[in-house]
């Protein structure tokens, strides 16, 4: 998958390799920016960060990802002279104390107990996955009157795509710098921050760490699992989960029975096509660990076997494979049958595994894979395969990952139904008690590297409700919203993307990346335009919209804008209506603001 990594502290600053470039004692900028970065960023088809987009992200950041973040294999060619000199060409000038936390620090409170009351734990609310909120707080006849109340600033961000949690009367919420906030749910000020290693995209998860703690749970895009004391802000474990340098966690860590499931994914297909490079050695997996000691029960590769030499490139470079089939999302949890649901990303070499593009269903006690089901076979894709690279496949596959968390409904009859959402733009009704067998299939886009159905979809009792991405087709392509009956997929209705009122530039394009959440009577649905609006789940009609592309006067006294709504989806809980806003990468604006909405009374 080639879009769900980015953060100010490991953070792209181009995906196709670096090309090695001379030593100078002087490097000259501009000509180190064209020789090894400019044919990705200025190529209007690409999907690296262009040239606007780097100006907004610091000096530091772009040095960050070079040296040490998510473009360091790529950067490997250039020397800490030329590496500094791109960053200063690059980024925007860093700014003392950006990183400060807050100014407005809560009075202290004693924490109250998370698990009661209103709240949003994890990625998709329960085990299911299904960003169903039945007790929200407000009604569809209230979502009109949704007014914002406050707005927090991430300091020195780019992008705002941490899904936050609600729980005991706070807000819980990570950012790209690292930094994990908790916030008062009514006004916003901080009762504490946490910094942890690496930048911070996964949803946060609340609930019992043993010896009557509660802890708040994430990970990093170190691939570090984190269990911090919910109520002071102190660590009680971290964990890594693979030691691969483009190793990530995207996907929300779910705390189920006393274990804390977790997924793994990684960057190094931005690496693959590099000159060079002995692509590719990592491989995704599934781990389950004790939530009291960080302890790792089991740890399940989706691809068995370590990766092995297969071939050289004319100049020598050993080929490794089969590789990839990385996990972005939180697992889905199915306690009646003992397994967890996971769909997994494309091959990265040959030979491609049967586990690439698939649903694997997995033991929940033991981790063993009781099924897998590929939907998109010989999918093996690596950035930069263009003019016949000897490092990339004979054939280049389409990078129709699974992003989407699965979701598990129960439908009429007392049979259940897993529906899925692939990259390609199809959503699929999976059969669980039949290994996964296909009981219905939609089109629902048109499908691409960044197309089709990325984060997240929602679903109630009746129907699944589906974004549709598509980012790279044309800006008039109808992309919108759809539901589906869950027993039948058949269409109940589709809403295109509302006409844009934005005038061109970055982010002015209608695609709907982001995930959803629905309450009973309304879908909450974000947008690469920087718009947060609700559907009627009746017909699909737009009841409310807020433009959060703008400048926000923030709580904590940080300069803030929003921008592209994309990766996490809306949180509702105890009233309140949680979005973040800004993305500053593939095409999306940036920004750094987390909103709070609640009904004007």
């Amino acid at each position: 998958m080639t879009r769900h990594f980015p953060s100010n502290a490991i953070l792209m600053v181009g995906v196709v390799g670096l090309t090695p470039v001379g030593s100078w004692a002087q490097p000259d900028p501009a000509a180190l920016y064209k020789k090894s970065c400019a044919q990705c960023h200025e190529d209007p088809q690409a999907r690296a960060p262009d040239w606007a987009a780097m100006k907004q992200m610091t000096v530091q950041a772009i040095l960050d990802s070079l040296v040490s973040g998510k473009m360091a294999e790529n950067a490997q060619p250039l020397s800490a002279e030329e590496k500094r000199a791109i960053a200063q060409f690059l980024g925007a000038a860093d700014t003392p104390g950006a990183t400060r936390a807050t100014t407005n620090a809560c009075p202290s409170a004693p924490l109250a107990d998370p698990t009661r009351g209103p709240r949003w734990s994890g990625w998709g609310l329960d085990p299911e996955n299904s960003r169903f909120q039945k007790d929200a707080g407000l009604t569809a006849t209230d979502v009109p009157k949704l007014k914002l109340k406050w707005a927090f600033g991430f300091p020195d961000s780019t992008s705002a795509y941490s899904q936050p949690a609600v729980a005991a009367g706070r807000v819980f919420v990570g950012s790209d710098k690292g930094v994990v906030y908790a916030l008062d749910a009514k006004t916003g000020c901080t009762y504490w921050s946490f910094k942890a290693p690496a930048g911070v995209r996964t949803a946060i998860s609340v609930g019992p760490a043993g010896d009557g703690k509660q802890a708040v749970y994430f990970g990093d895009l170190a691939a570090n699992v984190h269990a911090i004391d919910a109520d002071t802000g102190k660590p009680i474990w971290i964990r890594r989960l693979d030691t691969h340098q483009a190793a990530r966690i995207t996907g929300a860590p779910v705390l189920q029975g006393g274990r804390i499931y977790a997924t793994v994914s990684s960057w190094e297909e931005g690496s693959g096509g590099r000159a060079g490079y002995e692509c590719c050695t990592f491989r995704g997996s599934i781990a389950a660990l004790d939530a009291a000691t960080g302890v790792i029960v089991w740890q399940t590769y989706t691809i068995e076997g370590k990766p092995r030499p297969q071939r050289k490139t004319p100049s020598g470079t050993q080929l490794w494979g089969p590789a990839g089939a990385a996990v972005w999302m939180a697992p889905t949890i199915d306690q009646k049958r003992g397994v967890l649901y996971v769909g997994t990303g494309n091959a990265y070499s040959a030979p491609e595994a049967g586990t690439s593009d698939a649903i694997l269903a997995v033991d929940l006690k033991t981790g063993a894979i009781r099924w897998s089901r590929q939907l998109t076979p010989n999918d093996i894709f690596v950035i930069g395969c263009r003019d016949k690279n000897p490092n990339c496949p004979d054939e280049v596959g389409p990078d129709f990952d699974f992003g989407s968390s699965p979701i598990l409904r129960t439908i009429p009859g007392g049979k259940s139904v897993l529906v899925v959402g692939q990259k390609s733009g199809v959503a699929y009704g999976l059969d669980p008690d039949r290994s996964g067998a296909i009981l219905w299939q939609f089109r629902a886009g048109q499908g691409g590297a960044l197309g089709g159905i990325e984060w997240g979809m929602a679903a109630d009792e009746e129907n699944v409700y589906i974004p549709v991405s598509d980012l790279l087709q044309p800006q008039d392509a109808p992309r919108g919203l759809f539901a589906l009956r869950l027993a039948t997929g058949e269409k109940v209705w589709h809403a295109p993307h509302p006409a844009l009122s934005c005038k061109g530039g970055r982010g002015c394009i209608g695609a709907q990346s982001a995930a959803i959440t629905v309450i009973p009577g309304a879908v909450f649905a974000g947008s690469i335009d920087g718009h947060l609006r609700a559907y009627s789940t009746r017909d699909g009609q737009v009841v409310w919209q807020f433009d959060t592309a703008r400048e926000f006067d923030t709580v904590n006294g940080v300069k803030a804008t929003g921008g592209s709504i994309d990766a996490a989806g809306p949180v509702v809980a105890a009233g309140l209506v949680l979005t973040n806003s800004g993305y500053g990468q593939w095409r999306g604006k940036p920004g750094n603001v987390l909103l709070a909405f609640e009904v004007a009374k």
